[in-house]
């Protein structure tokens, strides 16, 4: 792809018998794999519903670039291994020039998961697993269908410059009262960029921390040594019995719930199976109302970017506990849906820009909370 090429070209006429008939309205997909029985299946699963249409599929990046351009998607599916070009390349390329909600739809493996990560860096709003012959079923294609759905309200943005992987030398502060405290962070689309930035901002001593990211199995691993790699603090994946410890961040498991129980005098994660909470596993209502029970004003939260309502009522369960609380504001927000319905139901003791979330958790621990 050349440096000049089809993104960054402004003046280009597309014939309007170049672009496809869809529905009026519809969301517009174009699907980028270069498996014949991948395409097919995510087509099938994504036209089924009347607010949603694929405009065309590519089997590679240099196919996808032309019909990018021709067929203007307001939504690309993305596969991270494909010939000629990988994803990835594609992507940072696609970022720079014509910025697009992007779908990264990859295999749950370990090793697919790091490129699916890296994807979230460079841009792309979510990553779901990858539909086959063997997982093909309704839960699936219903988790993608969503995701497009979310994709195309995201706010996108040019990719500027590459994102700084220097690991963060936060001091320690030894004012902070973080012996008795939690942090409690939630978030979804758009929340693996959000939650380093707040994270980076953490000292070494800062108070055991939990985090629900919606991500599939394998995923949230590659996501915690990442931000274990450019944090102060040690975050690893939340593993059942965990003690929660000042200087370590828990990242609640892709599949699984992070419950937090008290033991004596000591925090402890349990992490467990269990139906679905407004369609998520890890789900954040979960983490948060766990939380309430045991540990009330002894805890701030934060609910960061992410479409849906997960997280608001069990935001609410922390402030009416004691809990310092905050929103993340709709300017900084990918997409303003979690945080919007803790607002609704004026769970947020603050709202503020993601800039500003970490002081105001920090700030937060010396203070008690007044419920008004």
């Amino acid at each position: 792809m050349a440096r000049d090429g089809a993104f960054a070209a402004r003046n280009r006429v597309i014939s309007a018998s170049t672009v496809e008939h869809t529905k009026p309205g519809a969301i517009r997909v174009l699907v980028v794999d270069d498996s014949a029985l991948v395409r097919r299946i995510i087509t099938e699963a994504l036209d089924r519903h009347p607010d949603i249409h694929v405009v065309g599929t590519a089997t590679d990046p240099y196919v996808a670039r032309e019909r990018i351009v021709a067929l203007r998607p307001d939504v690309v599916t993305l596969d991270v291994e494909m010939p000629r070009m990988d994803g990835l390349s594609f992507l940072a390329k696609l970022m720079r020039h014509f910025p697009l909600p992007v779908i990264v739809v990859s295999s749950v493996t370990p090793q697919h998961s790091d490129a699916a990560l890296r994807a979230l860096s460079l841009g792309a709003v979510d990553v779901i697993a990858k539909p086959g012959a063997m997982t093909a079923s309704s839960e699936v294609t219903d988790e993608l269908v969503r995701a497009v759905r979310v994709a195309a309200r995201a706010r996108v943005t040019k990719l500027v410059e590459p994102v700084d992987a220097t690991p963060s030398r936060v001091p320690a502060i030894a004012s902070l009262n973080s012996t008795h405290k939690v942090i409690a962070i939630g978030a979804s689309t758009g929340g693996t960029q959000a939650i380093e930035a707040v994270l980076r901002r953490f000292p070494v001593d800062a108070p055991a921390t939990v985090i629900v990211q919606h991500m599939p199995e394998h995923f949230t691993l590659s996501f915690a040594k990442r931000l274990d790699s450019v944090c102060a603090i040690t975050v690893r994946e939340a593993r059942d019995g965990d003690v929660l410890t000042p200087g370590l961040a828990l990242v609640a498991p892709g599949g699984k719930h992070l419950v937090i129980q008290a033991s004596g005098a000591r925090w402890v994660a349990r992490v467990k199976e269990g139906p679905k909470v407004h369609h998520q596993r890890p789900a954040v209502d979960v983490t948060f109302q766990s939380l309430a029970r045991c540990a009330g004003r002894n805890v701030v939260a934060a609910l960061l970017t992410g479409m849906g309502a997960d997280g608001a009522k069990g935001m609410l369960a922390l402030r009416e506990a004691g809990a310092y609380t905050v929103a993340q504001d709709e300017a900084s927000s990918v997409v303003w849906g979690m945080p919007r319905e803790a607002v609704k139901l004026e769970a947020a003791v603050d709202v503020l820009p993601l800039s500003e979330v970490a002081s105001g958790l920090l700030q937060a621990l010396g203070r008690e909370v007044v419920l008004v």
